[in-house]
């Protein structure tokens, strides 16, 4: 009560329980997607180590350079549309109107599927020349014919995953994606890997589960679509001019986010050998789980910062976005300090190749540690109408990519291609959190960051004491895992004693009330 009491002095009852029901939806909503990322991390973090030492540090190398190249070719294969149906589906569903999402979905179907086919034909055009004559890795050309058919799955999986989401379908999105998609794959992989199949085995894999996924997105999109749009028989509209500008925006949104986080592979496919690229990849995967709890949050904060800065409601809006961003920071430091801690240990599960490569997964996690710090800069531009000076920050951050990627790579490898993508990470974040302070008159700091700083160096102590006192027991996952739930155990004490402010008490107060009513209403069934 005290709590509630001390926020409603700070703030006004209205914009408090408009806070609390914000705050709730963006919680709930968040934590189905994160759900599904952990489970796709987690299987994924056993399955790499599967694959590392089945395959090897080469083949996995093989399989990064056919991804750039899918990549590269994908970006165009979307034409900005999977962006642009999160936005316009959910407005002409909301609003009705009907024949203008009918146009969206046959158009931007249309438009997908026949992209697709020339974009996979483009693979195979051009992918044997990249191969042999950029990469000097010939050994990928058996391959570009399944990496064509993952750029047609991917890109109208992506778009027909943006749709559910424009239905404000997340769950049934993350369920198809994450908990059906993902272990039918593996599960095909394993098959074919134990069978002697390799490499290709794995990529078959791939290509078969996407397939099924897609199956099961269109099936989900026909269902959700109303019935008045599945009239084919009625007007079909053309895409609006709005419609196209902001696909333009967002293709170029996705050409610049590839520009910056495939500059590094690509180069180092180019000074370097596949060998060692093998091994950057499997540390570069691991740092993208650093930010797992701002991506889950980003999922459902960007309609709402669309809903909020079309209001009017800035101030409202900044409560939110300072009150996810300390948390979004608090969850991931736990994280980020066991993983810099255990860094040699965590690469050396892979395979003693892979070992190596823990100077990545240090640097890169101190990057992803600033991109959680700034929050949803990226999606505050984005969805408040300020798209150009996103693009604009992005394509600084690649031209800052690529510099430093010609400057670092050939004289420090795979370590100086690690030191570029942190420091044009830390680049992009700060030019976007320059921008969202400039035009949308907001920022993530508050003095109650200062709270976070005696958690985190009680955390780190403890990982270095625990680190240290159990070094020679074996086996080390079972140190590293409660490694994490002691840094865990530890930054979360000492946050609630020392950290929280009112806004934290009423959100922390809020959740483990909604806890315990559901402990007690399962204990009550029973």
């Amino acid at each position: 009560m005290a709590t509630a009491r001390l926020a409603a002095e700070i703030h006004p009852p209205e914009e408090t329980r408009d806070f609390g029901a914000h705050m709730g939806r963006i919680s709930r909503q968040s934590l189905v997607f994160f759900a599904g990322t952990i489970f796709t991390a987690s299987a994924g973090y056993l399955f790499k180590i599967y694959l590392a030492r089945s395959l090897g540090a080469e083949s996995l190398g093989v399989y990064a350079l056919g991804m750039t190249i899918a990549g590269l070719l994908g970006i165009f294969n979307g034409l900005g549309l999977p962006q642009t149906a999160v936005r316009f589906v959910s407005a002409y569903a909301a609003t009705r109107r009907f024949d203008l999402l009918r146009g969206f979905l046959l158009w931007g179907g249309g438009l997908m599927l026949a992209c697709s086919f020339l974009v996979g034909g483009l693979v195979l055009f051009v992918g044997p020349w990249v191969a042999v004559r950029f990469y000097h890795t010939p050994a990928l050309k058996p391959y570009l014919r399944l990496f064509a058919l993952i750029v047609f799955f991917g890109a109208v999986n992506v778009f027909l995953g943006q749709i559910l989401t424009g239905y404000k379908d997340v769950t049934r999105r993350t369920v198809i994606t994450n908990f059906i998609g993902i272990p039918v794959t593996m599960l095909i992989a394993l098959v074919a890997i134990s069978q002697g199949f390799g490499l290709r085995g794995y990529i078959t894999a791939q290509v078969v589960g996407a397939a099924f996924v897609l199956f099961l997105l269109g099936l989900s999109v026909w269902r959700l679509t109303p019935r008045a749009v599945r009239c084919f028989a009625a007007k079909m509209p053309r895409l609006e001019k709005r419609v196209i500008s902001f696909s333009g925006a967002a293709l170029s949104v996705g050409f610049l986010e590839f520009a910056i986080g495939q500059t590094d592979k690509v180069l180092i496919g180019f000074y370097l050998n596949v060998r060692v690229l093998g091994i950057y990849t499997v540390a570069a995967a691991l740092v993208t789980f650093v930010p797992i709890v701002l991506q889950s949050v980003n999922q459902i904060f960007s309609p709402t910062i669309a809903d909020l800065h079309a209001r009017g409601q800035l101030e409202l809006l900044g409560r939110i976005f300072q009150t996810l961003t300390r948390w979004i920071l608090a969850c991931t430091i736990p994280l980020a300090a066991g993983i810099i801690v255990f860094a040699p240990s965590l690469m050396r599960i892979f395979g003693r190749a892979f070992e190596a490569g823990w100077p990545i997964l240090v640097i890169g996690t101190l990057g992803q540690l600033v991109n959680c710090g700034v929050g949803s800069v990226g999606y505050l531009l984005l969805m408040s109408g300020n798209q150009a000076r996103l693009i604009h920050a992005q394509a600084l951050s690649a031209v800052v990519m690529v510099l430093l990627g010609l400057a670092l790579i050939p004289t420090w490898g795979i370590t100086g291609a690690a030191l570029a993508a942190a420091i044009t990470n830390v680049v992009t974040n700060l030019l976007c959190l320059r921008e969202v302070r400039l035009n949308v008159g907001l920022s993530p700091f508050t003095r109650s960051y200062f709270r976070l700083l005696l958690p985190t160096v009680s955390a780190v102590v403890a990982l270095l004491l625990w680190r240290d006192a159990l070094m020679a027991f074996r086996p080390q996952w079972v140190v590293i895992a409660a490694g994490f739930l002691l840094a865990y155990l530890i930054f979360g004490v000492v946050t609630w004693a020392h950290g929280l402010d009112a806004d934290d008490h009423f959100i922390a107060t809020t959740a483990w009330a909604r806890m315990r009513g559901f402990l007690f209403k399962a204990e009550a069934s029973t």
